[in-house]
């Protein structure tokens, strides 16, 4: 007996492929920018973010790996980079002395607000302008939604 392989509707397919081509052409043009403009990449625009939204602008190494998405090697080799720059330091972690926290150097802190305009001008453009307040709510709202399911299943 042969089993059927899972299809989708036209509807299903349209939504999924529509979000699949966004989620790859929307990072690179986000990369694009920043490098151009502010000498940083997508990800070190994202981990200095978290940083710059954290208590004492200091995240633990592992915090910041969960909240940008990202395995500690890579997060380390992008600290390793931002941290001869100037723009973030390693330091002891007081709760741990096996953890490293990552916090958010004063220069790292002016960089990050000066490629904040930009930025923003950029997802202005390609997505919040694009849509009506109806569409901006229901991207929210979808967002939040498929943001959960992420986040539950990547905790199982």
């Amino acid at each position: 007996m042969t089993e059927k392989a899972p299809r989708m509707t036209e509807r299903e397919s349209k939504a999924w492929l529509g979000l699949i081509n966004l989620v790859q052409l929307l990072p690179h043009e986000l990369d694009a920018q920043l490098q151009r403009d502010s000498d940083l990449t997508h990800f070190e625009f994202t981990v200095l973010s978290s940083l710059y939204v954290s208590p004492g602008a200091t995240l633990r190494m592992t915090e910041l790996a969960t909240d940008t998405a990202a395995t500690l090697p890579r997060l380390s080799h992008v600290c390793t980079r931002l941290e001869q720059r100037g723009l973030v330091e390693r330091v002891p972690c007081a709760e741990d002395r096996r953890a490293t926290n990552i916090r958010l150097t004063s220069a790292g802190r002016r960089h990050f607000i000066r490629a904040i305009p930009e930025h923003i001008e950029l997802a202005r453009k390609l997505v919040v302008d694009a849509l009506t307040e109806s569409e901006l709510e229901a991207l929210a709202n979808i967002s939040e939604t498929i943001g959960r399911r992420l986040a539950d299943h990547r905790a199982s």
